[in-house]
């Protein structure tokens, strides 16, 4: 990988989404290891799956802070992971609701969170993708011109 590579990686826009992942996770953990503690039996479910929540977004943090330098095999996986937690977490507190008297993090998508757990991972899938050095870009496009030479 070229430096000019690297440094279009390492844009602004990573900064952003460290942020809030930071303070997602921050504000995630607290608050599940409080309801974890003080009252886990009311809504055993919902408060487990926040603390998977707040786990998810510390390796976020991590997994985007990686791919800023370069490495983002594991950024991929870690949003795909946490996308599929909010629209199943999502699907399941609207589905049964009985699992859910308190909210989760995921839970509704996240609307008591307006919405951002949701929105966190596909744009930091959108960060990826759109940080992919030229050379990631042309070997799609060369495996296309591969095929129609054959």
């Amino acid at each position: 990988m070229s430096t000019t590579s690297t440094a279009k990686t390492r844009s602004g826009p990573h900064l952003v989404l460290l942020a809030v992942y930071a303070i997602f996770a921050l504000a995630a953990g607290a608050r599940s290891l409080v309801q974890v503690f003080t009252r886990f039996d009311e809504a055993p479910v919902a408060y487990t799956l926040s603390v998977v929540a707040a786990a998810t977004y510390v390796a976020g943090w991590f997994a985007i802070r990686r791919a800023a330098n370069g490495s983002a095999g594991f950024a991929k996986v870690m949003l795909w992971i946490e996308l599929a937690g909010v629209v199943v977490v999502g699907a399941l507190s609207l589905a049964v609701p009985s699992w859910f008297p308190d909210a989760s993090v995921w839970s509704r998508f996240g609307s008591g969170y307006g919405f951002v757990p949701a929105l966190l991972p596909i744009l930091g899938l959108l960060w990826l993708w759109r940080g992919r050095p030229e050379g990631d870009r042309s070997a799609d496009e060369s495996v296309d011109s591969h095929r129609n030479l054959a």
